[in-house]
């Protein structure tokens, strides 16, 4: 990660704290430490001051930490990080005041507050805010993530073959995101026939059919950042229902886009796609039109029926309606939107959407 990069997300944070008379923020969650120090590792914590940072972790990340680390001092802890992080806090006399994530658990945030002297202040979404505006390095990062999915996906079309299974197709297709160096996103969807129905489907063992369908949601990540991608395919010749839904999805997810730009009423975007499916007459999804992805799948901004805010430049999300007719079919397309002042940028172009057969 470059440098510059890194200084001017700390420097956007600090001013933050500066607003709040805060003088240092305590990061527990991954994400958000990767995100300040680069540090790819887990089960470590990193503590943010108005002139320094300090990441806490143990003897099997230290190497690592010395790898990936910016300008960031190495704190190797005995114990728990708790106890280890209350006693960096307190070696730092400047420190008068320190805040911290409502994500920490219960039992860490009372040992913390034990072992420091000074107030602990909870903030909610100085982090997560930050974090929703990527800068060049991230969409770079994002679109090589959907890049590599797109690739992975084209190696796994020549085993859409009847007689393979849910959980067979779904190992074939995080082999091939594995093999080009890559890992998954988040754990594979795949879905024949009735079983797209359901939107998380776990893969089963069933077998792929001569007439059935296929929904496919998968991702890959570069750098900590992931793609998140819904394709759908026909083996054989569909039904015409499953047609029309597909066309449906096709047009409600094409209403949303054309609606994303910076400024954009998060519920405009959402009620764009749901308008067309509704018009239908199918029944319209009822989980969320998109959100947010990152160093997390699930990120802010979140479309659905009561969101509140707009759309900025900078934020990529996933923009993905669907119809579900329970025991019958299930029809998603889901891509990723770099949004932009003058519209949006479209990520997963080079994941083409199925063409069915006639």
């Amino acid at each position: 990660m470059r440098e510059e990069i890194l200084q001017t997300r700390r420097r956007n944070i600090r001013r933050q704290l500066r607003k709040r008379n805060i003088d240092g923020l305590i990061l527990t969650k991954s994400v958000d430490v990767t995100y300040v120090t680069a540090f790819a590792g887990h089960d470590s914590w990193a503590l943010l001051t108005k002139n320094a940072v300090y990441l806490i972790t143990d003897s099997r990340y230290t190497e690592q930490a010395h790898n990936e680390c910016l300008q960031t001092t190495i704190v190797e802890r005995r114990g728990f990080i708790s106890e280890a992080t209350g006693r960096l806090v307190r070696r730092l006399k400047s420190l008068r005041s320190v805040a911290l994530s409502r994500s920490i658990s219960l039992a860490a945030y009372e040992t913390l507050k034990k072992s420091v002297a000074i107030p602990l202040k909870k903030v909610d979404g100085l982090l997560t805010t930050a974090r929703s505006i990527k800068d060049k390095v991230e969409i770079a990062a994002i679109k090589t993530a959907a890049n590599t999915a797109a690739v992975a996906l084209e190696n796994t079309k020549p085993f859409f073959k009847p007689g393979i299974a849910e959980i067979e197709l779904a190992g074939i297709l995080d082999l091939e995101i594995r093999r080009l160096g890559s890992k998954n996103g988040f754990e594979t969807i795949v879905a024949f026939g009735p079983n797209a129905s359901r939107p998380h489907h776990q893969p089963s063992r069933r077998k792929l059919h001569r007439t059935d369908t296929i929904l496919i949601d998968f991702g890959a990540t570069c750098k900590g950042y992931t793609s998140d991608i819904t394709r759908c395919f026909a083996v054989g010749k569909p039904t015409a229902a499953y047609r029309h839904a597909y066309e449906v999805v096709t047009r409600a997810q094409a209403a949303s886009i054309a609606t994303a730009r910076a400024g954009a009423e998060l519920v405009a975007v959402d009620a764009a796609a749901r308008e067309v499916i509704r018009d239908s007459g199918l029944p319209v999804h009822g989980h969320g039109g998109g959100h947010g992805i990152g160093l997390e799948i699930h990120e802010i901004p979140f479309l659905k029926e009561d969101a509140q805010g707009t759309l900025q430049a900078g934020q990529i999300i996933t923009i993905e309606p669907g119809v579900y007719i329970p025991g019958k079919l299930g029809v998603r397309l889901e891509d990723d939107i770099l949004i932009t002042d003058k519209g949006c940028q479209i990520l997963t172009r080079r994941c083409p959407h199925a063409e069915l057969p006639i």
